[in-house]
């Protein structure tokens, strides 16, 4: 069984930055693509952006674009997402998520095989 491990997050001020890690336990997965989702008290699991293994390809909700950016490393299963100009409507549990094969619409969270515990970020005004 795979294990993906978060890391990065925590208590920030608005306008602040955070940078979010998320580690594969295994050394070779095969992978199409990796993402982020987060999750807000009292609300459904949206998408935040997501990077395509080959090609590095990436997709990101409207409302992360131009703060947010996403970036994977190929020597080992790892994904980033640097978050800048962070608002209090950001704050959310984020979880990253690893798609095995082909999808073609990468905002869906149904469709990936694999995911975190989830870190908390918090952003206070």
């Amino acid at each position: 069984q795979v294990q993906l491990v978060e890391s990065g997050g925590g208590l920030v001020q608005a306008g602040d930055s955070l940078r979010l890690s998320c580690a594969a336990s295994a050394r070779t997965l095969s992978t199409y693509a990796m993402g982020w989702f987060r999750q807000a008290p009292g609300k459904e699991r949206e998408f935040v952006s997501a990077i395509k293994w080959s090609g590095g390809d990436t997709v990101y909700a409207d409302f992360v674009k131009g703060r947010f950016t996403i970036s994977r490393d190929n020597t080992k299963i790892t994904v980033s997402l640097q978050m800048n100009s962070l608002k209090p409507e950001d704050t959310a549990i984020y979880y990253c998520a690893v798609r095995r094969y082909f999808l073609r619409d990468l905002t869906r969270a149904a469709e990936y095989d694999y995911w975190g515990q989830g870190t908390q970020v918090t952003v206070s005004s």
